[in-house]
């Protein structure tokens, strides 16, 4: 028996996970691997091929990029033909090419909308970055033209597909931290002049376009909730060192959850904020980080009822990277295969720039 990993997640909380078997591998299963053109090929990307190359499932079949010399040696290191590497203007050749079944969308965020968008109508299915867009608008887009064209949309919310976090979620689903009371997490760093993600016609926006979204996302994931309600404010310290063209530096904000939920965030530019979330509940708390791409770890501690034993747990994922990026590339597989909607699809990405554009609303600060 195969079970999704929404299923598994339910199982989980359950206790019956041990006795299920997971998804296989297409190898097992005769069915021929996926082949994938990516699109960008930056930091992001690498993690993506390495990913691929290190799954059963998938193979990278083409690659876009207007760094031809780059694009050569990544071709002939992942055995990719040359009539395989594309320009950027030269995109929608990939229609005709019948070993692309699929893209991944590894550009920067004010280019996510133009290349899902343009990749779908050549008819390949789309994985795109998160976030998604820049605004709704673009995101809403994205998911129709997906639609229109008959193509799957799914957004590379990696951490939806790693297992500390699928156990963190079906703990929670099995009410043993009681009634989740508040949520509190920080992603952030320092960034180098010169980055793409600080500039708003890249970018889109500063920390809460890039590592804020974490946060944000995982709240939502955690609570299984929609927010109903936001604050914010936004600070730029540093306004004279030049790395901030248009962008906020800081951004705190507060999500508030239809159960009374109350979720508190920052996110940053300007120091070293090491990744985590921590929730707490009426029955006890934990914690997870980093949101980094290994070293996942769960800490918890909890009790059914007053005066009965306190559990605790203390589980580190011990994969390595990019063991993200297999299981993601995995998942996404199997759904054009069996022609299944994939548990972050295009709609799960326009939720977060919905919840963004309230945030940035809070902040007194306006989207693309």
């Amino acid at each position: 028996m195969t079970i999704s990993r929404r299923e598994f997640a339910r199982l989980s909380a359950l206790g019956l996970a041990a006795h299920t078997v997971p998804l296989p591998a297409l190898a097992q299963t005769g069915q021929r691997k996926i082949g994938y053109c990516i699109i960008g090929l930056g930091r992001i990307a690498d993690h993506h091929m390495r990913g691929i190359a290190q799954g059963s499932t998938s193979t990278i079949t083409g690659l876009v990029s207007g760094h031809r010399d780059k694009a050569e040696k990544l071709a002939a290191q992942y055995g990719v033909p040359k009539t395989s590497i594309y320009s950027y203007d030269q995109l929608e050749r990939i229609r005709d090419n019948k070993a692309i079944d699929a893209v991944i969308v590894c550009l920067p965020n004010s280019m996510h909308a133009e290349y899902t968008i343009r990749s779908a109508k050549a008819g390949k299915h789309v994985l795109c970055e998160k976030p998604m867009s820049v605004s709704v608008t673009e995101a809403e887009d994205m998911i129709a033209v997906c639609k229109a064209a008959n193509v799957k949309l799914m957004i590379a919310y990696r951490l939806h597909y790693e297992p500390i976090t699928l156990k963190t979620i079906a703990l929670i689903r099995s009410g043993a931290l009681g009634k989740i009371q508040a949520f509190d997490s920080a992603n952030g760093f320092n960034i180098a002049p010169g980055e793409w993600r600080s500039t708003r016609a890249l970018g889109g926006g500063g920390p809460m376009m890039d590592v804020g979204i974490y946060s944000l996302n995982a709240a939502r994931a955690i609570t299984g909730e929609e927010p109903v309600a936001y604050t914010a404010v936004a600070t730029t310290p540093d306004k004279d060192d030049g790395r901030f063209q248009g962008v906020e530096e800081n951004l705190a904000w507060t999500m508030r959850f239809p159960s009374g939920a109350v979720a508190s965030c920052v996110t940053t530019y300007g120091a070293q904020m090491p990744g985590y979330y921590k929730v707490f509940g009426s029955k006890g708390w934990l914690e997870v980080a980093p949101f980094h791409y290994e070293g996942q770890r769960l800490r918890a501690s909890y009790r059914s009822s007053p005066g009965t034993p306190v559990v605790n747990v203390d589980e580190t994922n011990p994969a390595h990277d990019p063991s993200h990026f297999i299981a993601q590339a995995d998942h996404f597989s199997h759904c054009i295969l069996e022609n299944r909607t994939p548990d972050t699809p295009g709609e799960e990405g326009l939720r977060d720039m919905q919840c963004i554009q309230s945030i940035y609303r809070a902040a007194g600060i306006s989207m693309a």
